[in-house]
């Protein structure tokens, strides 16, 4: 009888694996490692072999999103990890790490799909131990933006994220754009403390109603999804005004809220213009700039982004 084909990888017979393969029937298929230990043994072996580690991290309850980064992982390494773990750093008291959406088998069956070779996950007790208390902080560009509403989120991201760099050791890790201000403070942190990882950030991933993809659109109700389109579409709206000439941030600024606000359940948390490199406001768009939102729809927060490009004048 033959084997199952996979539906999206060649499936190739071994007689011997390497350690960090798992092979089932001779054909090699995906390793979940829950331990630090041994995934930090795993890259060291994948990293002596002379293989290329591309990681994904993730806080599972997988969509396109990450899927789609998860293909580029495989396209551009030899070796994928993905992680999956709902990071408690990163929440305040009263955000939804309790409620966050969580389902690992269904995260593992369509990692399986895109290629992971390594899924690794791993609990509170093993990252932060009783008695924990290092963490890292990237000052200037976590000011702004989500920094002002979420003043730990960031801290918390950047103490996981270099946790988990120094568990996957990957020559490379891929982040989405959606995050856009995260993506910064990872590459600043990566510059800053010598990390030696080249971080690639993609393009947002949006529903075919332009709705950003997150984890947490699972939150919205039937209506707050009608409001929730609100968002991408104001992002059009703005950049159709930079390219009719508008460079004032604060009238863009103005027409955005007022898209935004013309829906129910819509609450802003903001709307800024922001220069992309460092994430300060800017006045006028000149060259490029990051429009960037946070919306309370309902009582889910989502955030969405895009460039403008001012015209020539």
């Amino acid at each position: 009888m033959k084997p199952p084909r996979h539906p999206s990888r060649r499936l190739f017979i071994f007689v011997e694996t390497k350690s960090w393969q798992c092979s089932v029937n001779g054909f090699v298929t995906m390793k979940i490692v829950d331990n630090i230990e041994e995934m930090r043994n795993l890259a060291e072996s994948i990293r002596r072999d002379g293989k290329k580690i591309a990681f994904v991290p993730t806080m599972g309850y997988l969509h396109e999103g990450h899927l789609s980064l998860m293909r580029y992982g495989r396209e551009i390494a030899d070796v994928l990890v993905a992680s999956i773990y709902v990071n408690p750093a990163q929440f305040a008291p009263g955000e939804d790490f309790d409620q966050y959406p969580r389902d690992f088998e269904r995260d593992r069956e369509l990692s399986e799909e895109v290629g992971v070779d390594i899924i690794f996950t791993t609990t509170d007790e093993q990252m932060y131990p009783e008695g924990y208390q290092t963490y890292v902080e990237v000052k200037e560009v976590t000011k702004n933006l989500c920094g002002r509403s979420r003043p730990i989120f960031f801290r918390g991201v950047a103490t996981v994220v270099t946790k988990l760099f120094n568990i996957v050791k990957p020559h490379v890790a891929i982040f989405g754009e959606k995050d856009y201000q995260q993506l910064v403070t990872i590459k600043r942190m990566v510059n800053d403390l010598n990390f030696g990882i080249e971080i690639i950030g993609r393009p947002i991933v949006r529903e075919p109603d332009g709705l950003a993809m997150s984890s947490r659109n699972a939150y919205l109700s039937k209506d707050e999804r009608k409001s929730a389109l609100s968002l991408s579409r104001s992002l059009k709206i703005a950049q159709e005004m930079v390219k009719r000439g508008e460079k004032s941030s604060s009238r863009i600024i103005d027409r955005v809220r007022k898209e935004i606000l013309s829906e129910p359940y819509t609450e802003i948390d903001y709307v800024q213009i922001v220069h992309p490199d460092t994430i300060t406001d800017v006045e006028e768009v000149t060259g490029g700039a990051l429009l960037a939102l946070a919306v309370k729809v309902g009582k889910t927060r989502l955030i969405d982004n895009c460039m403008l490009v001012s015209v020539r004048s």
